[in-house]
């Protein structure tokens, strides 16, 4: 009888186990790109993809406290889950950016990728990511090619890439308009070195100036790393431009700036570049060369009390002031992104989660007027989530660093989204 009584239950036991087993194991994915599926206690892994290296790295690193900021602001969990980053420095190319990617997707844990800091290294890491199926957000990117173009697809578009820093599309005509409006400028010279955000740019500034009725006369290109602008800006010189548009990085920027002054014929030549140099540490390279230049760059976001808050905690956080104010738009790409994995996530047995990576991209693309710092965000279907308003920016003491000459306001251009 206890024989009996043993065997039936080692039969009612093994039935039931194989019951829970099957009641906890996971569904298969019904997501056409595929899905991440997280035991209890795994955390969610986020690729980071960032210039960190070179004279932009500043503005890579301001976008990782973006990041930081964003997730201590959440207890540093998202979903009541660690989350962590796998960093990557793109050392702002193209390549760079393609091989951080290929890192990344290699990884079927790594669940979307915050980036880049340089438009060159996006779009290289945005084809890797959009191939493989997952989601990229930056909040630092800001050239035309990336997203849309005159409400039409750009030529670097990816599916699964969207950006919180405003299209670059309104800067090169903001400057035109400036420059021929305010200034009276009729010729004019564009800079660019290759790069799809300094032609996005440039070509812009020309198209809208030529509109108006000015003459570019010279349209050239340099190389990244070059040092010697004295060919170039003796080009300019021939030209007889009345003012030169370069909106480069670090150091061609400053190289092109601080040759142009040792040159008396370009004395008179009014110089402006874009936000690429609306940096504390090109301000402190070239110090009173800088005097009298312009700058074309995002409007800076309205301060609230929640702004002034953040920038307390970064100033305590990172022991200094921020070099630049992109890393609110990092903070608000960075808010976005969590808030499409919840919307994404679905939670199963035993502390399971699993998230689909259409689903995310799908979340992501639904994001509407997401209470950022930066203002309002809304993300279209080329990936731009946020309205485009530029400033023309005069500098005209160095030692009051960028906050000085984001209030030295010459011209505001904001079109219509």
């Amino acid at each position: 009888m206890k024989r009996a009584v043993l065997a039936l239950l080692t039969v009612v036991l093994a039935a039931l186990s194989l019951l829970c087993s099957c009641e906890t194991a996971p569904e298969p994915c019904a997501d056409k790109l595929g899905c991440v599926d997280l035991g209890p206690d795994e955390p969610l892994t986020l690729g980071v993809v960032q210039a960190l290296s070179g004279k932009v790295a500043p503005l890579g690193q301001d976008q990782i406290r973006g990041l930081e900021l964003a997730l201590a602001s959440r207890g540093n969990k998202v979903l009541g889950r660690t989350v962590k980053l796998m960093t990557e420095d793109t050392g702002c190319n193209a390549e760079g950016g393609a091989n951080a990617a290929l890192k990344l997707v290699a990884d079927p844990k790594v669940l979307a990728i915050f980036g880049t800091t340089c438009s060159g290294a996006a779009a290289s890491t945005a084809e890797v990511m959009s191939k493989a199926g997952l989601a990229m957000i930056s909040g630092n990117n800001s050239a035309p090619f990336l997203t849309a173009i005159g409400g039409h697809r750009a030529p670097k578009w990816q599916t699964g890439y969207l950006r919180t820093a405003p299209n670059e599309e309104s800067a090169g005509p903001a400057a035109a308009r400036f420059a021929y409006e305010k200034l009276g400028i009729r010729k004019a010279a564009t800079i660019n070195d290759g790069d799809i955000y300094t032609k996005g740019l440039t070509n812009g500034f020309r198209e809208e100036f030529e509109q108006l009725g000015g003459k570019i006369v010279l349209d050239a290109t340099v190389n990244k790393n070059d040092a010697n602008m004295e060919p170039v800006l003796t080009t300019v010189i021939n030209s007889r431009a009345e003012m030169v548009f370069f909106p480069l990085f670090q150091p061609e920027g400053n190289h092109v700036l601080l040759q142009a002054r040792k040159m008396p014929a370009l004395a008179k030549t009014v110089l402006m570049s874009d936000g690429s140099l609306i940096e504390n540490s090109f301000i402190q390279a070239v110090q009173a060369a800088a005097i009298g230049m312009y700058f074309v760059g995002p409007t800076p976001p309205k301060r609230t009390p929640e702004l002034e808050k953040l920038e307390a905690e970064y100033k305590a956080r990172y022991h200094g002031s921020p070099p630049t104010y992109y890393f609110i738009n990092a903070f608000d790409a960075a808010g976005i992104l969590f808030a499409a994995i919840e919307k994404a996530a679905v939670k199963g047995g035993n502390g399971r989660l699993r998230i689909g990576r259409q689903a995310l991209r799908d979340a992501l693309y639904s994001t509407t007027g997401y209470p950022g710092l930066t203002g309002s965000l809304t993300c279209d279907e080329f990936g731009d989530c946020a309205a485009q308003s530029f400033n023309v920016l005069r500098l005209t003491d160095p030692t009051s660093g960028v906050e000085g000459l984001k209030g030295n306001v010459e011209f505001t251009y904001a079109p219509k989204r």
